[in-house]
C-alpha cells in the first residue's frame, strides 16, 4: 500500500485541459479525487492561484507517478516550465520510473535526449491515455499490468470508448469481477454461443453489469455497440405483468432500433416476415455486439423469436442479454445474485461522499441496510436516497419502513409510498409528465407537459436523477422514468398524471390535425415530433371513440407515407376494436379497410382479402360508397394473386357503384384507374390506355389534381410497356411538372425513372442519369418496394 499522498499527479499546459480532465476523471473512478493531482481537485486547499507554487514539491515527495502531458512550447510556458524543473530533478535523480512522459505532436522539452520515450497521444482517447498510466502505476508497484485495468471495479479506463456505441451513463460499478470475466469468455472470437445471457431479481444490477462488461470489450473485437432496452412490467400483488401500452411488439420494435443504429433505417420498413432476414444480412458486415435489457417484458412468443434471431447470429457479433426470466438460451447463463459484501461497502462509501446523512454511519448499520435489501443494489440506493428526506433521517428509520410494509405488497411499493412524500410540487409535475413515456425525452418537451419554466423542471430532473428516480443520457438533455416508478406515481398520483396527460394528448392532437391528412409539406414536422404524438396514442385508445376514429383517419395517409406500416396495422386494429364495442360500425369498417390497404402496400394477398370481407361485414347496412371501397380493396387482392379476370370484375362492380352515386367523382376516376392497371396487366393495352385515359378526363373535371398527375404518369408507364419510348418520356415529363406541384414524393420519383428509362432506351443515358438517381434517393428515403426498379435504371444509365 502506498504511503505517498497522490497515487498519479499530471503536469499539463491550458490547452490541454479538457483532454487531462478527462484522464482525471476516469482514474477518480478507480482511486477517488483525493489521490488524483489534478489542480481543479485542489484548489480550495492550496488555493487557485497558489498550487503552482507547491506542485514541485508535491511532484518530489507525495506522488508515486507524475504523468507529464508535453504539447508544443510546454517548457516555455510560466507554470508549466516551473513544473519541468522539478520533474527533470526527479529524471536525473534516477526516479525514472516515477515519471510517464507522454506528448502530442511530437513535441520536445529541454534537457532530454533525443531517444526519450514518451507515449504519442495523438489518435489516442482519454481512456486509452488512462489505461496505460495504470498500467504503468501497476508495473512500478510490482504488480500485474493489468491490476487495475482487468475487471476494474471503480470506473477504470473503459475500453469500449473508441468503439461507436450508444450505452448509456454507467453509475460508479463495484465488485462482479467473476461474472465479468465470464461474460469477457463468452464474447470471446472462440466461443461458441452468441454471448452471455443474465437473468435474476429485479434491481440487482444487471443492465448495470451488461453495460460494464461492454465497456470493458477490447478495442477492435467489435465495430460498433448496440444498446437497447424494452419497456418495463407494471407491479402487481401478483407479480409482473407488462403494461400493454400501445408500441409495436416488442420484438419488432427492437429490429427496427437495430436496423435505425445501423444506420440503415429502411430495413424497419420490410415485411414482418422478412425483417430479420435483412437486418441479419445487415449485421453480418457490422461486427456489432448488442446489449439488449429487459427481455422479461416480451411476450413469451416475442421472447422465443428474439432468441431465435441472436441464434442465427453472424460470425463476429455477439449479443449481451438481461432478463429477470431464466431461459434456455445457446449462450453463457450468468444467474445475477445479491452484491457480496466487500463490493457493497465499496458502492456504500461512494454514495456517503455525497450524502452527508450517511457519510458518518457506523459499519455495522451499512451491514443492516445490506441484509435487509437482500445486497439488492437499487434497493440500497433508493433506501440511501431516502436519507435526510422527512422521517428518513437515518438508516434505521428507512430501514423501519420497509419492515412494517404489509406482506401481501412489494416492499418497492412502500419505498416509493415513503418517497411521494418527499417530492416536491414540480419534481411531481416532471415526474407525472415523463409517466408516460417508454423512451429518452427532450427536456423542453418534459417542460412544456409539466407547466413548468425550464429552470424550474431542469432543477428537478436533476434532483431526481441524483436520486436515481429520473435517467438522463450522458448530456442530461434528454430524460426517462425508472418505470417502476411511473407504475407508482399512476396509482397514487392519478389526478396529476391525468392532469399531464390531457397537455400531452391535446399538444399531439394539435399536431395531427396540423400535420396530417393529405398535408404532405407538412409530414416532416410530424415525423420530427412523432415519439410525442405516439406517446399520446394510449391516450386516444383510451378516451372518446369519435375522437380516436378522426385521428386514425387523420394519421392513414402519413403512415402511409413514412413507412409506418407497423404502427398503421396496429392503431387500426384496435381503432376497429373500439369501434366495434361503440357499434360504430361505419369507422370499424373504414379501420379494417386502413388494415388491408397496408397489407396491400406489402404485397400480402390473402390478408388484403380477408380484411377486405371484415370491411363488408361492417358494412352491410352502409351506403353504396362504403361497399364500393370493400369491393375494390377485394379486387387489390385478386389482382396481387394475379387472378385478373376477378380482380376485373371486382373493380367493374366498384365502378358501377360509384357511378350510381355520381357520373363523375374522384371515386369513378379512382376505380377506372384501377380497372386500366388490372387490364395492363392482363395484356389488354387498349382497354388499359381508353380507361386510363377516361379516369384523366374525370379528374381533370372534378379538379382532383393527385389523380391527374398519377394518370398522367400512368399513361406514360404505359407507354414504356408499349416500347413508345418519345412518348412515354412527353407523358413522364408531363406528370412530373403535375406530381412536384401535388407534392407526393413517391409519384414523384415514379416519373422520375419513367423519363430516365424513356430516354436511356433513347440512347441518352447522360440525359437520364440525374433523373435515375433522384429517384433512387426519393425511394430510399421512403423504404419503396419500387427502390430495386429504380436502382436497375441507374445501373443502366452509369454503364
Amino acid at each position: 500500500m502506498s504511503t505517498k499522498r497522490f497515487r498519479i499527479a499530471f503536469s499539463f499546459a491550458g490547452e490541454k485541459r479538457e483532454f487531462v480532465e478527462a484522464i482525471a476523471t476516469l482514474l477518480t473512478q478507480q482511486f477517488g479525487q483525493d489521490k488524483i493531482l489534478y489542480d481543479k481537485y485542489h484548489e480550495a486547499e492550496f488555493g487557485r492561484n497558489d498550487l503552482g507554487i507547491y506542485l514541485p514539491n508535491l511532484y518530489n515527495r507525495d506522488s508515486n507517478l507524475v504523468v507529464v502531458i508535453v504539447c508544443p512550447n510546454y517548457d516555455a510556458k510560466e507554470w508549466t516550465g516551473l513544473e519541468w524543473l522539478a520533474i527533470h530533478n526527479l529524471l536525473q535523480q534516477r526516479r525514472r520510473e516515477e515519471v510517464m512522459l507522454c506528448r502530442f505532436a511530437r513535441a520536445q522539452v529541454d534537457g532530454l535526449f533525443g531517444g526519450a520515450g514518451f507515449v504519442e497521444l495523438d489518435h489516442k482517447s482519454p481512456a486509452q491515455a488512462a489505461t496505460l498510466i495504470l498500467e504503468r502505476l501497476a508495473l512500478n508497484e510490482g504488480r500485474p499490468k493489468d491490476y487495475y485495468t482487468k475487471n476494474s471495479g471503480g470506473g477504470g479506463a473503459r475500453s469500449s470508448a473508441n468503439i461507436p456505441h450508444n450505452l448509456p451513463r454507467l453509475q460508479a460499478f463495484f465488485g462482479r469481477e467473476a461474472e465479468l470475466q465470464k461474460i469477457a469468455t463468452a464474447l470471446a472470437p472462440e466461443a461458441r454461443g452468441w454471448g452471455a445471457l443474465i437473468d435474476g431479481p429485479g434491481g440487482m444490477g444487471k443492465t448495470a453489469l451488461a453495460i460494464r462488461a461492454a465497456e470493458l470489450v477490447p478495442a477492435g473485437r467489435f465495430q460498433r455497440i448496440i444498446f437497447l432496452s424494452s419497456k418495463e412490467r407494471e407491479l402487481t400483488a401478483d407479480g409482473q405483468r407488462s403494461l400493454g401500452y400501445f408500441v409495436l411488439p416488442s420484438y419488432l420494435e427492437m429490429l427496427n432500433a437495430i436496423a435505425r443504429e445501423l444506420d440503415q433505417p429502411d430495413l424497419a420498413k420490410a415485411p414482418e416476415t422478412e425483417r430479420s432476414d435483412a437486418i441479419l444480412r445487415a449485421l453480418r458486415e457490422a461486427e456489432v455486439l448488442l446489449v439488449l435489457d429487459n427481455l422479461e417484458t416480451l411476450p413469451e412468443t416475442d421472447r422465443d423469436r428474439l432468441f431465435a434471431f441472436l441464434d442465427r447470429l453472424p460470425r463476429g457479433c455477439s449479443a449481451i442479454v438481461t432478463s429477470r426470466r431464466r431461459a434456455d438460451a445457446m449462450a453463457s447463463i450468468l444467474r445475477l445474485d445479491r452484491l457480496d459484501w466487500p463490493a457493497a461497502q465499496a458502492l456504500l462509501a461512494d454514495l456517503a461522499q455525497t450524502n452527508a446523512q450517511l457519510a458518518p454511519t457506523t459499519e455495522p448499520e451499512r451491514r443492516a441496510l445490506y441484509e435487509e435489501t437482500g445486497g439488492n443494489p437499487l434497493l440500497m440506493r433508493w433506501v440511501v436516497g431516502q436519507l435526510g428526506l422527512g422521517r428518513c433521517q437515518t438508516i434505521a428509520a428507512a430501514l423501519a419502513f420497509l419492515r412494517r410494509a404489509p406482506a401481501e405488497n412489494n416492499p418497492l411499493e412502500f419505498v416509493f409510498g415513503d418517497l411521494l412524500d418527499t417530492f416536491t410540487a414540480n419534481e411531481t409535475q416532471v415526474l407525472a409528465a415523463l409517466t408516460h413515456f417508454t423512451q429518452l425525452m427532450p427536456a423542453k418537451i418534459i417542460v412544456e407537459l409539466a407547466c413548468l419554466n425550464e429552470a424550474a423542471a431542469q432543477g428537478a430532473l436533476s434532483d431526481l436523477a441524483n436520486r436515481a428516480l429520473v435517467l438522463p443520457d450522458s448530456e442530461e438533455r434528454h430524460f426517462a422514468l425508472v418505470p417502476l416508478v411511473a407504475d407508482f406515481l399512476r396509482k397514487q398520483k392519478p389526478e396529476v398524471v391525468a392532469e399531464t396527460g390531457n397537455r400531452l394528448e391535446q399538444r399531439a392532437y394539435a399536431l395531427i390535425v396540423e400535420n396530417s391528412y393529405k398535408k404532405y409539406d407538412r409530414f416532416p414536422v410530424l415525423d420530427a415530433a412523432w415519439p410525442t404524438v405516439a406517446a399520446a396514442i394510449p391516450l386516444f385508445l383510451a378516451g372518446p371513440n369519435p375522437r380516436l376514429q378522426k385521428v386514425c383517419a387523420a394519421l392513414f395517409q402519413f403512415f402511409n407515407f413514412t413507412g409506418r406500416y407497423d404502427e398503421s396495422l396496429s392503431l387500426n386494429q384496435q381503432a376497429e376494436t373500439r369501434a366495434i364495442a361503440a357499434d360504430d360500425l361505419y369507422n370499424a369498417g373504414w379501420r379494417a379497410h386502413q388494415v388491408g390497404w397496408i397489407h396491400q402496400l406489402r404485397q400480402q394477398a390473402d390478408a388484403v382479402l380477408a380484411w377486405a370481407d371484415r370491411a363488408a361485414t361492417h358494412w352491410q347496412a352502409a351506403g353504396a360508397r362504403e361497399r364500393a371501397v370493400a369491393i375494390g380493396l377485394r379486387g387489390i387482392g385478386h389482382q396481387l394473386k394475379q387472378d385478373y379476370p376477378t380482380a376485373i370484375s371486382a373493380y367493374r362492380e366498384a365502378l358501377d357503384l360509384y357511378r350510381s352515386l355520381s357520373a363523375e367523382s374522384e371515386d369513378v376516376a379512382i376505380a377506372l384507374n384501377s380497372l386500366a392497371g388490372v387490364e395492363k396487366l392482363s395484356g389488354d393495352f387498349a382497354a388499359a390506355e381508353r380507361d386510363l385515359r377516361e379516369a384523366l378526363r374525370v379528374a381533370r373535371a372534378v379538379d382532383y389534381a393527385e389523380g391527374v398527375a398519377s394518370y398522367t404518369g400512368n399513361l406514360a408507364a404505359l407507354a414504356l410497356d408499349q416500347k413508345d419510348w418519345p412518348g412515354a418520356e412527353t407523358l413522364a415529363c408531363e406528370a412530373l411538372s403535375l406530381s412536384e406541384k401535388v407534392g407526393r414524393q413517391e409519384l414523384i420519383a415514379e416519373d422520375c425513372r419513367r423519363i430516365a428509362k424513356a430516354l436511356v432506351r433513347q440512347g441518352q443515358a447522360a440525359e437520364a442519369l440525374p433523373y435515375a438517381r433522384r429517384a433512387v434517393a426519393i425511394y430510399t428515403q421512403l423504404g419503396s418496394p419500387d427502390l430495386a426498379n429504380a436502382q436497375a435504371i441507374l445501373r443502366e444509365c452509369e454503364g
